[in-house]
């Protein structure tokens, strides 16, 4: 306490505690480089403050736009997986490696944009390039509209998923058949749980008490 010259442990009782500053919290990489027409919304708070975030935009956004390219670590196995992100692999020096983003400051904002669930709420398409990942906007966005995304057909190849992904929900009308071959789900052989490509299964930690 330097008001009475004393080495204390803990506050002072004739001059009381001292006045805390914090330091100024400092948003994380991706929210950083998230580009000023882009905002990010809270879409549900789970267990834990864990927060469920969206990509929206703040202005209209012209169709053919570009973005990325997406950052995250190589990894030959995903440790990071968020069923409502997509799986995202590149090709480097001949080897196939995921794009892992395990924390906030791994990655930029593309790691926050969620997957569609059919052709009507689809806003972005992703492919490779030069063995980096992009997306880019397959129409007009409106302003207040979620970014949502889906593998362009080739890299949909290449990640071994279907071109387009449906997901029947009780408020979305499912969309008319494509006239496509049909894909064969891939199937956990320890617990049944079934998985849209062979990426999800590989990062699936499947674990049991008996095994």
């Amino acid at each position: 306490c330097e008001d009475c010259g004393k080495s204390l442990i803990g506050e002072c009782k004739l001059h009381g505690p001292l006045i805390r500053a914090k330091d100024r919290v400092i948003p994380s990489r991706a929210r950083l480089t998230l580009p000023h027409y882009l905002t990010l919304r809270v879409l549900e708070l789970r267990a834990g403050n864990q927060q469920i975030l969206g990509v929206f935009a703040k202005k209209g956004i012209q169709k053919r736009t570009q973005f990325g390219p997406y950052v995250g670590q190589l990894s030959t196995k995903l440790t990071c997986y968020d069923e409502s992100r997509l799986v995202l692999q590149v090709l480097k020096d001949g080897g196939k490696y995921f794009l892992d983003t395990p924390n906030e400051d791994c990655g930029n904002w593309m790691m926050f944009v969620r997957l569609a669930r059919n052709q009507e709420e689809q806003t972005l398409v992703a492919y490779q390039h030069c063995g980096e990942v992009y997306f880019t906007t397959v129409k007009p966005i409106e302003p207040h509209t979620e970014l949502k995304v889906w593998y362009a057909a080739d890299y949909a190849k290449f990640m071994e998923a279907s071109a387009v992904f449906i997901k029947e929900e009780s408020d979305v009308s499912p969309l008319p058949p494509v006239a496509k071959e049909p894909v064969d789900p891939w199937i956990c052989s320890s617990c049944g749980s079934t998985f849209a490509t062979f990426a999800l299964l590989e990062s699936h930690q499947c674990i049991h008490k008996d095994r």
